[in-house]
């Protein structure tokens, strides 16, 4: 990946807490390169339904993280009877690691308060 002087990698602190749909696409990044398609199929998949993400909000968030330097495009490509040309693969970068690692970290501190606070206990109602 090329370093742009114009556009260092910020702080990967000051990118935590990540939105739900960065948090999403690096997490579907994090174990295969994948075009946009495939990763709206992954999560949507991984959530059970639950996070939907339409396509002008993957390449808006794909096109800040790009900026970012928390993903980059792939040269990666299927056998070409699989291929469609004008689709663009992504992966997470190293960068794009690290800050999906702190965001894991942190929502895994959440948990714990709310295990010690009982939050999900039967006395709680929907």
């Amino acid at each position: 990946m090329k370093r742009d002087a114009d556009h260092p990698s910020p702080d990967p602190d000051e990118l935590v807490p990540l939105s739900a749909p960065v948090f999403h696409i690096l997490a579907s990044l994090s174990d295969s390169e994948a075009h946009g398609y495939g990763i709206i199929a992954d999560i949507r998949s991984r959530t059970h339904g639950e996070v939907h993400l339409s396509t002008s909000t993957l390449y808006g968030a794909i096109k800040r993280m790009l900026r970012d330097r928390l993903i980059e495009e792939s040269e990666m490509r299927p056998a070409p009877e699989l291929d469609d040309q004008r689709r663009r693969y992504y992966r997470i970068s190293a960068f794009g690691r690290r800050v999906l690692t702190l965001e894991a970290r942190r929502i895994e501190r959440l948990a714990k308060i709310v295990r010690a606070k009982r939050l999900l206990s039967n006395r709680v109602t929907e």
